[in-house]
């Protein structure tokens, strides 16, 4: 008889090869945040702010790398097992709710893993040079922050329908990417614009890993706090609100 870990092993190898085997998810997860690594590095305009352009590149994309697998990915696949009945079927099988998020939270980080290594290999042929324990640093924030992004992901695609859950997940996607703090640093927009975005979970997951990649760590603080704040709200709202299908 195989254990709970197993169970959750074998349901998060399948939830990789799931989103690895779907083009639209390989599309949005890897293909995307590698051509905005290149294009941001190659061109010369927006300022970045200071320090060396591709030093502040690579951090931003694993931000919107970390974004575009744990939320937008996860949540759309969630909205559409929701909707499909899977999540209820797996639900009542040996596997359990718990095994079954414990795969789906498995599969992202193996995911967001080997998405980071890709993107930093591609950084470094522009020339990336991290700070040795500032790349310490963003891993652990990666790891808040990815738990924090599939916490909203859950909570967005367990309450509404598959096809809403499409739209705002890919939308949310697009404005995080572009004014939201991922790619762009919250420092280098106006006043009251940047104290918005260093309060969103996107702004405190970009500007956390710029801040500990070029090892300025003193700024830390407030990122980690915001993500652990959105974070645990996110799992409170969605322990409180999920459904398990349409019905």
């Amino acid at each position: 008889m195989t254990t709970p870990v197993l169970r959750a092993r074998s349901q998060a190898a399948f939830e990789a090869r799931t989103l690895l085997s779907n083009g639209e998810q390989l599309l949005v997860s890897l293909l995307l945040p590698a051509l905005a690594l290149v294009g941001l590095a190659v061109a010369t305009s927006p300022s970045l702010g200071p320090g060396r352009r591709i030093d502040i590149v690579v951090p931003s994309v694993l931000a919107l790398a970390v974004v575009s697998t744990a939320f937008t990915g996860q949540a759309i696949a969630t909205g559409f097992d929701r909707r499909y009945g899977v999540l209820r079927l797996l639900g009542v099988t040996p596997l359990g709710r718990s095994g079954l998020l414990a795969g789906k939270a498995l599969a992202v980080l193996l995911i967001v893993a080997l998405q980071s290594v890709l993107l930093a290999v591609l950084g470094a042929c522009f020339g990336w040079h991290p700070d040795p324990l500032g790349v310490v640093v963003g891993l652990v924030l990666m790891l808040i922050g990815t738990w924090t992004w599939v916490a909203l992901a859950l909570l967005i695609s367990g309450v509404l329908r598959a096809e809403a859950v499409l739209a705002v997940a890919n939308l949310l996607w697009v404005m995080f990417a572009a004014v939201g703090g991922l790619l762009y640093p919250s420092g280098e927009l106006p006043d009251a614009v940047g104290v918005i975005v260093r309060l969103l979970p996107s702004g405190a997951l970009g500007d956390g890993l710029r801040d500990a990649m070029t090892g300025h760590f003193g700024s830390l603080g407030e990122p980690v706090v915001v993500l652990l704040v959105w974070g645990a709200a996110a799992t409170a709202l969605t322990a409180a609100t999920f459904r398990w299908d349409d019905r």
